[in-house]
């Protein structure tokens, strides 16, 4: 049997951070919320309902018992295993989710230069297909998101050179070869949703998509298969990306006033083999009544390039220096990507 004094006598009795207790659940390891709050400096641990808070001077976790939901911040965050029902998260979670995006390293030297876009899909790939008579492909406005973001990526003082620049399909493994050979500093893979098995009205929002850690299964892997997947190259640098991915949604969410479909994790391809941060947006449901007439308005697609750019820049706040007003956006150079053999 065990025992669990209050929290507010171990805070109390504590001169120093205690570990956090850990216990093995559904063979995963797990420690406790109120534990690693303790180690952390998460001074506030309450159980409301359903859902664990931890705050400090800074942050507000929220956690839904049994479930892989969380808030961090404001921000929906898809966790790689649910909370269990004490008050537990994985061990994984603690170390690939919550240290990445609480406890930044020291900025890096280098700034943010040259991005790479990847408007999805393209030729003989349309991507979702959405309207019976005058069927609108996810190709069309991929294609035209990716031109107007690097417009004003332009403005902002970045290179920025596109996977496809016109209607064409380079294969998968391609686009993120680019960026590699390229010496792109971030991959940046743009995608809209769709929703055919039920109520088109009923979802909608942004997602964003960064590479899932080793040991986890993907956000879009129901059955778990994915979660014995070896190491690949992007897991090297997916610290860097779920900051990047998180950002991102911020932005998305707050600039739009967008429901928010969370940050999760997925191995798609075009992720799989990138060596830079690297994530993958689904900038809304063109299903939707409402959010599909956005998406093929040029105006609001204009309003989301707008708020890419702010995750980028609040991204690279956080990674490295600011760019230099010394060197104008005027002196640099903007470069596409080739067509593929």
């Amino acid at each position: 049997m065990r025992f669990f004094l209050p929290l507010t006598f171990l805070l109390l009795a504590a001169p120093w951070p205690l570990p956090a207790c850990a216990e093995s659940i559904n063979g995963h390891d797990y420690v406790s919320l109120a534990g690693w709050a303790r180690a952390n400096g998460f001074g506030g641990y309450a159980v409301k309902g359903e859902v664990f808070v931890l705050t400090n001077k800074t942050a507000r976790l929220l956690f839904n018992k049994d479930s892989a939901d969380s808030v961090i911040n404001g921000v929906n965050v898809r966790l790689s295993f649910p909370v269990a029902k004490g008050g537990f998260i994985s061990q994984l979670d603690a170390d690939k989710t919550l240290r990445p995006l609480l406890f930044a390293p020291k900025p890096a030297a280098k700034r943010i230069s040259t991005i790479c876009l990847d408007p999805g899909h393209g030729g003989k790939d349309t991507g979702y297909r959405v309207g019976r008579f005058f069927p609108r492909s996810e190709k069309t406005y991929t294609l035209a998101l990716a031109l107007e973001l690097r417009q004003q990526l332009n403005q902002a003082g970045f290179n920025v050179m596109l996977t496809r620049d016109k209607d064409i399909y380079p294969e998968l493994p391609v686009r993120p070869d680019l960026a590699n050979r390229c010496g792109a500093d971030l991959f940046v893979s743009l995608h809209f949703n769709a929703f055919s098995t039920g109520d088109p009205a009923s979802v909608q929002g942004p997602e964003t998509y960064c590479i899932t850690p080793v040991g986890a299964a993907s956000s879009n892997d129901a059955e778990g298969a994915g979660a014995t997947h070896a190491v690949c190259a992007a897991n090297r640098v997916e610290d860097k990306s779920l900051r990047l991915a998180y950002q991102m949604q911020r932005a998305l969410v707050r600039s739009l006033g967008a429901t928010d479909r969370s940050v999760r994790r997925a191995r798609f391809e075009v992720l799989r083999s990138a060596q830079m941060p690297a994530i993958l947006i689904e900038g809304g449901y063109m299903s939707h009544p409402v959010e599909g007439k956005k998406i093929f308005d040029a105006g609001y697609r204009k309003q989301m390039a707008a708020a890419m750019v702010r995750g980028i820049l609040a991204y690279q706040k956080l990674t490295a220096p600011p760019p230099s007003k010394t060197n104008p956006a005027s002196t640099n150079k903007v470069s596409s990507a080739k067509k593929p053999k």
